[in-house]
Formats: C-alpha cells, sequence, structure tokens
C-alpha cells in the first residue's frame, strides 16, 4: 500500500514540475510592430503637448521644439517612433530633410486658430501631401484645441475613406475644416483620417492613432496618384 502511496506522489510530482517547467518557459510574446512617423505642423498646433501625454509625460509647462525630437510612443497594437517637427519659420523649410523613412504623417492644426494661420496651415499640408516622399503614405491630420470657444469643430460623423483600394478606416466629415483645407480633390485617392482632439479627451486622440496604426498595417495597398 505504501509503494502505491508513494508511486502518486511521484507522479503528482513530476505533473507539478511539468506545468511549472512549461509556466516558466513559456516564449515571450512577440514584439510590437514599430512604425516611423513624421509629426508636422505650424507652432502653437499642440504637437508637444499630445505627444507628451500619449507617451505619459508632465505636459505642464512643454516647451515648443525648436528643431526636432523622436519619442517612442506606445499602443497596444504597435509603436510609433515619431520624429516632430519644429513649427517655427526658420525650421519649415528644412521639414522635408526629415521625411526620409517615414511611414506615415500626423499633421496638427490649431482648429481655433485665425483664417491667415488656418491658410498656412492648408498650404503646408498641401505641400506636404504632395511631396514625393509623403504622397502615398497614410496622414492623420488632428484638428487640435477643439476645446477652445473659437475652434472650429468637427462633427462626429463618419465615412468611409473615399477611392481606397481596401477599407482603410474612417474619415471624420467636418465641412468647416475641409473649407479651410481644401483636401478636395487634393487628397483623393490617399488613405488620410481628420479627427478633432484636445488635450481634455486623450482617449479620442489615442483613438485616431490607432486608426492610423491600422492604415500602417494593411498590405498590398496600391500607390496614391495626385
Amino acid at each position: 500500500m505504501s509503494e502505491h502511496i508513494q508511486l502518486s506522489i511521484a507522479l503528482c510530482r513530476i505533473g507539478f514540475y511539468t506545468c511549472l517547467q512549461k509556466l516558466c518557459c513559456r516564449a515571450p510574446p512577440p514584439p510590437r510592430p514599430e512604425y516611423d512617423v513624421v509629426c508636422i505642423g505650424l507652432s502653437g498646433a499642440g504637437k508637444t503637448s499630445l505627444l507628451s501625454r500619449l507617451c505619459n509625460e508632465i505636459s505642464d509647462g512643454t516647451v515648443p521644439t525648436t528643431g526636432f525630437s523622436i519619442k517612442a510612443v506606445p499602443f497596444e497594437d504597435a509603436i510609433l517612433n515619431v520624429k516632430e517637427l519644429g513649427g517655427a519659420e526658420s525650421i519649415k523649410k528644412y521639414w522635408s530633410r526629415y521625411y526620409q523613412g517615414s511611414q506615415g504623417v500626423v499633421f496638427v492644426l490649431n482648429s481655433a486658430a485665425s483664417d491667415e494661420e488656418m491658410e498656412a496651415s492648408r498650404s503646408e499640408l498641401h505641400l506636404a501631401m504632395q511631396h514625393p516622399q509623403l504622397c502615398t503614405l497614410p496622414f492623420l491630420i488632428l484638428a487640435n484645441h477643439q476645446d477652445s470657444p473659437a475652434a472650429r469643430s468637427v462633427s462626429e460623423e463618419l465615412s468611409s475613406m473615399m477611392q481606397s483600394t481596401k477599407p482603410s478606416g474612417c474619415l471624420v466629415l467636418n465641412l468647416q475644416i475641409q473649407k479651410h483645407l481644401e483636401l478636395q480633390p487634393l487628397a483623393r485617392g490617399k488613405r488620410w483620417i481628420l479627427a478633432g482632439t484636445t488635450m481634455n479627451n486623450m482617449e479620442a486622440v489615442k483613438e485616431s492613432f490607432s486608426q492610423l496604426i491600422r492604415l500602417l498595417e494593411e498590405k498590398e495597398v496600391l500607390p496614391s496618384r495626385i
């Protein structure tokens, strides 16, 4: 009888150590994909503050970027290596030097800006969308400072992306913003998202970036033409 007990104990120990070994030797989860993204926009648009909050950094007293900075912004499905370029007049002319290697574009604008500043944002956005190194990349256009009384509002109506070879995320439609940016027909056939953002709703900001990640994950997308 004691031999049966000893055998049972031995079998239990073998089973225990086998389970423990499987738990300890379990393969680590696969690494999240990484994408290189360039972030541009005029000074005061809020690029640095948004990226700092996404990285859980303290954004109080944020100093505008005077040259460029790189942040690894973690998301559940991917890591975005965001190269943020300063938006001052003295820096904008050098933006194109930093476009090489980009896989996506984040363009941030101040939705509460004056018509003159909005026109300047429109011009820079058009130049970026037509640049040879960016014209085929997905764009995330963020109309920031939506909590300002002077902000041009962004509606919550969603529409399918236009002229896409595959489902390519969603486009947030807004007549005011689109009127100033004049995205059609310039952006026809491209993959882009327009979304309103505010520092008071970072979940919405994260969702907008998640939509960009879904565009970056798409495979075998045909090149777009202007």
